[in-house]
């Protein structure tokens, strides 16, 4: 499954938000080291802002630049004058949707798509589809789609509102899976009901052929499937790091959070350092005798860092497995006057805890 970034689109439209073209850029270019194959940074008929940021990044990344636009010309000149190496066209899809949206017919749509899809193309551009509201929408009409613009690489099924949990994705997916090669098929998923990554997963292991992620879920109202979420979730479980340079992960999407002026908390799957720090007794004790007993991956292999913190927590089966990491015999009195040494000094992390321990019982 390919990804393709949308954190500097998506983040940029979400309320009191209006990052400048030059971190914009600066973004870009480090999501572009990770090895992302799409970034989609901007929405070129919005302005000069963001044609300058296609323009600045068109002819300056390995990843290929994609300019979002709804089915309309001037729309995709924007895109295409811009240098989008991509132009990613938009319609409506489901019955709602194209009534109370776009204000037209089901083959009123199909006609504007194909005659933007034809223009893109004469244009000089790759075109791509995204379907709005795609997973409330029929199967049947989906297929129609693909079956109508049977050149486009990739049709994006957009599940606009965030109404969707994996077991509805799965059957949505099932249900278009014997007339569509999912070689073809993208996904947007949003996350207003919590369930953005893990949709994203369950597309990824029916086999589609991309989705759009964010870092740290950025994004419209509750956010996209998250990049580092699912970069990180496929590794560990399927041994497949998406074709994404992971051993720097986390730094590359804390450093665009911070170029973004963006926060985000210490907790956050993946990205918060507190997710990989520990500090009561039974966990700090199995930590130093195996790390893996209590994660679920070495924060180490994403660029992140594991933290083991020492104090009036640590309890005796951790004082000893100190002791014994010091080279220092662990009998009792010893890691009676160790744990008071920690409980005075504490909270300190994994090395000064060892310096302590030579300190008060070096020869």
């Amino acid at each position: 499954m390919l990804l393709n970034d949308v954190t500097l689109r998506e983040g940029d439209q979400m309320p009191g938000r209006d990052y400048t073209a030059e971190q914009k850029v600066k973004s870009a270019r480090a999501l572009d080291e990770l090895g992302l194959p799409f970034i989609q940074p901007a929405f070129p008929a919005s302005g000069e802002k963001d044609q300058s940021v296609i323009k600045a990044l068109s002819d300056d990344t390995d990843a290929e630049i994609i300019g979002l636009a709804r089915a309309v010309e001037r729309d995709v000149d924007a895109a295409v004058d811009a240098g989008a190496d991509v132009v990613e066209t938009f319609v409506p899809v489901s019955d709602l949707h194209l009534e109370h949206l776009l204000g037209k017919s089901r083959e009123e749509m199909l006609g504007m798509l194909v005659d933007t899809v034809d223009y893109i193309t004469n244009r000089g551009a790759t075109p791509h589809v995204t379907l709005a509201d795609a997973f409330r929408a029929d199967p049947e009409h989906i297929v129609e789609v693909f079956e109508t613009v049977p050149e486009v690489d990739f049709i994006n099924l957009a599940d606009s509102v965030g109404a969707r949990t994996p077991a509805s994705v799965q059957t949505h997916l099932d249900a278009i899976e014997s007339d569509v090669s999912f070689d073809r098929v993208g996904v947007h998923f949003h996350n207003d009901m919590g369930c953005g990554t893990a949709n994203a997963l369950t597309a990824y292991h029916a086999g589609v052929g991309k989705a759009d992620v964010s870092i740290a879920s950025l994004g419209e109202r509750a956010g996209n499937s998250s990049l580092e979420e699912v970069i990180v979730a496929c590794a560990v479980d399927d041994n497949d790091t998406l074709g994404i340079e992971t051993s720097n992960l986390i730094p590359v999407c804390q450093s665009v959070l911070d170029t973004i002026g963006e926060e985000w908390d210490e907790r956050k799957a993946v990205l918060g350092k507190e997710i990989s720090e520990h500090e009561s007794s039974i966990h700090t004790a199995a930590m130093l005798s195996n790390p893996e007993t209590l994660e679920p991956f070495d924060p180490g292999t994403f660029g992140g860092e594991r933290r083991l913190i020492f104090g009036s927590a640590t309890g005796s089966g951790g004082a000893q497995r100190l002791l014994e990491r010091a080279n220092i015999e662990p009998d009792e009195s010893t890691m009676e006057r160790y744990l008071e040494v920690l409980a005075t000094n504490g909270p300190v992390r994994l090395d000064e805890a060892l310096n302590l321990a030579h300190k008060e019982f070096g020869k």
